[in-house]
């Protein structure tokens, strides 16, 4: 899964849950940037490239999400 992928599906999690989530790309050196879900956050690298799944796990747990429900 890319990046891109990756903030499309915390969206749609997001929005079946009732909660904003936005992605700011200031907010992160280089092609990094934030991506929020409710309260929470996490950085998302580079969007075009793929995220290994230890990265995704991370990044899953950052955000409080279930990898059941992801």
């Amino acid at each position: 899964m890319t990046g891109r992928q990756f903030i499309a599906r915390v969206r749609r999690w997001a929005r079946s849950r009732n909660l904003e989530a936005r992605f700011v790309a200031s907010e992160g050196a280089g092609s990094h940037g934030t991506l929020y879900a409710g309260e929470r956050r996490t950085t998302v690298k580079d969007r075009r490239k793929e995220i290994g799944r230890g990265l995704l796990n991370k990044m899953l747990a950052d955000l409080g999400i279930d990898r059941d429900d992801f």
